[in-house]
């Protein structure tokens, strides 16, 4: 289920700062083991997991126009579904910048294919006080890969 980002940013208001809260952002558009992985390991490092995913319009900008195979409404509801996440809010920019200023996390989460110096919003994030981590990802597990094989 999707989460509204004015309800979520309520919700955050009133757990802060007992509660660490960490965002990663991403398609997640075929959920396979290297994500559920990847979010097991992000929820670990604090109390709150937050998922900006992006919206079919964004990813079809990103990926092409056969991408998303699942729509935002499915995919959202298959990520609510594990235990690791807390919260799923939608962006629609082609990255989450925006919602990051927004939400300003404790922690930023990426997978290590990308350098901490490349992470949209790092400076964000550290400028007020949180952490950049990348956790590694899980050799062989891409949605590209997969609909390769497919």
């Amino acid at each position: 289920m999707l989460t509204d980002l004015n309800l979520l940013l309520d919700i955050l208001e009133k757990c802060r700062p007992q509660q660490k809260i960490v965002f990663t952002n991403g398609c997640f558009d075929i959920l396979h083991s290297g994500h559920c992985y990847y979010l097991n390991e992000a929820k670990k490092l604090g109390d709150i997991l937050i998922i900006g995913l992006n919206t079919d319009a964004s990813i079809r900008r990103l990926k092409g126009k056969n991408r998303p195979v699942n729509n935002l409404q499915d995919r959202a509801f298959v990520l609510s579904s594990l235990r690791a996440v807390d919260y799923v809010t939608p962006f629609e920019d082609d990255t989450p910048l925006n919602l990051i200023n927004t939400i300003i996390p404790d922690i930023l989460v990426k997978g290590s294919d990308y350098e901490i110096k490349d992470i949209i919003g790092a400076d964000v994030v550290t400028q007020n006080g949180g952490q950049v981590i990348t956790i590694p990802i899980v050799e062989g597990q891409s949605t590209t890969q997969i609909l390769k094989r497919i």
